[in-house]
């Protein structure tokens, strides 16, 4: 089933982020003729559909005060990797933590998770710790830092102009983090 055309104002208006007040919602249907509740039921119903994939927020980080981060990369056998991945995710400075396949015999790393700090040293003292707290010493694994700093954005679904400043933002699955 195709959107309809008031969906798609939806999607437009909400593809470039959230606008920064207490009522976002109630803003955003105010602009297409919905009310909060109706804005908040119509995104409920196009990601149940499958229509919007993710609705997640977008933290940009170095203006919070994060200078570093490192995507730590794993080789947890298959058999734990459900668990484990659970326990690293479940860590409160753990930002992202998601299983990608292994591209044998170079790369052997099948878990990913991400860890900011304010600089690298605050970076790899979690690291350590993560690794204590979860069970990790005999888990080969990799710290690899960013050196460049990419602009975050989520998917846009429907050509539309940008709006105010935002908090939150549409990603797609495929998306890469950095």
């Amino acid at each position: 089933m195709g959107l309809t055309a008031r969906d798609q104002q939806l999607v437009a208006a909400i593809q470039g982020g959230l606008p920064l007040v207490s009522r976002p919602f109630a803003e955003i249907g105010a602009r297409i003729g919905l009310s909060e509740n109706e804005t908040i039921e119509r995104i409920q119903a196009l990601l149940a559909d499958g229509t919007i994939k993710r609705l997640g927020v977008v933290v940009r980080h170095h203006e919070l005060g994060y200078r570093a981060n490192a995507m730590t990369v794993w080789n947890i056998p298959d058999d734990q990797v459900d668990e484990l991945g659970r326990r690293i995710g479940g860590v409160n400075f753990v930002t992202l933590c998601y299983r990608r396949p292994r591209h044998l015999p170079d790369w052997p790393y099948n878990l990913f998770s991400m860890i900011h700090g304010q600089n690298r040293a605050a970076v790899l003292h979690n690291i350590e710790h993560l690794i204590e707290r979860c069970g990790l010493k005999a888990i080969q694994h990799e710290v690899l830092f960013s050196r460049q700093r990419f602009k975050q954005c989520g998917a846009h679904y429907i050509d539309a102009p940008p709006h105010q400043p935002v908090v939150a933002r549409m990603h797609s699955p495929s998306e890469g983090q950095a």
